[in-house]
């Protein structure tokens, strides 16, 4: 089956029954410095809950919450609005400008299928188109829940915890309405074509979030994404762990206990934030 890499990076989001399973959650020390990562999933399904212990005990142990961006800032009105402004072709061209009549067609089908009009769709960017399709898709299959992150955002409000993020909401816009400029046709051509398997690749996908299988994380979410699109697992992934490196190296000196989440796919494989902390000198425990 073929890794479903755009999908699994817009959620990453069944249990598991296995016995002594691992957990999402790692601890990153350094002599007697120490802070939590937690691997995360943006969209949940009721039977997804409760959330594996691991993340509350993190949580409970920390004094402060690290999350990708800013949440609250990401609903408001005004954000909301830049999104519509960025994410839709400025020069007034619509998506069927910018596909080949075969690519349209196929779209406009799937569209058709589904019960979503044309006209709600077509002034959006690929990577807007993918994302509206990957959330519909996902809500079909129950994952209609707040995830990981939101869950223990507004739970860190509540508890007056003090919260942080890595990147501006600005930052995390960019990356979604600039996802597969030069190559609309084959992005699209790409999404519509995994739409089919992607019930079974979630159930695996879950799976292996929640028993912190980084290897299997890793054969289903980036080599397919590394290998048609590396551009976009170069700007998705690795210049963004890059980016975050640094700043989680600094919270690892100050006195105060981080939990950190994000998004599991940064977590994985060669280039993900676990592997270059190791080969920094830092000790990975899964928690």
């Amino acid at each position: 089956m073929k890794a479903q890499s755009y999908f699994i990076f817009i959620l990453l989001t069944c249990l598991s029954s296995l016995l002594f399973a691992k957990s999402p959650v790692w601890k990153v020390s350094k002599g007697s410095d120490y802070l939590y990562i937690g691997g995360t999933i943006h969209l949940l399904s009721k039977k997804d809950f409760p959330l594996p212990p691991e993340f509350e005990k993190a949580y409970q142990d920390a004094q402060i919450l690290i999350l990708e961006t800013d949440m609250q800032a990401m609903k408001s009105p005004s954000f909301q609005m830049k999104v519509m402004q960025k994410a839709v072709y400025a020069d007034g061209t619509t998506i069927k400008q910018h596909l080949k009549p075969k690519t349209y067609q196929a779209l406009k089908k799937y569209l058709e299928k589904s019960g979503i009009p044309m006209t709600l769709v077509q002034s959006f960017k690929p990577g807007m188109i993918s994302t509206m399709l990957t959330i519909f898709e996902l809500q079909k299959l129950g994952m209609s829940m707040e995830g990981v992150d939101s869950f223990y955002g507004e739970k860190a409000l509540k508890d007056k915890k003090q919260l942080g993020q890595l990147e501006t909401v600005d930052e995390q816009l960019h990356f979604l309405t600039t996802l597969g400029e030069g190559r609309e046709d084959d992005f699209i051509n790409y999404t519509l074509s995994e739409i089919d398997e992607l019930p079974k690749l979630m159930t695996k996908l879950v799976t292996a979030w929640r028993t912190g299988d980084n290897v299997q994380l890793t054969k289903l979410g980036i080599m397919d994404l590394k290998n048609k699109f590396p551009k976009i697992h170069e700007m998705m992934l690795l210049k963004r762990n890059k980016a975050w490196l640094p700043k989680i190296e600094n919270m690892l000196k100050t006195k105060k206990i981080e939990v950190v989440l994000v998004g599991a796919l940064h977590l994985v494989g060669e280039n993900g934030i676990l592997n270059l902390l190791k080969n920094k000198g830092y000790q990975i425990e899964q928690f």
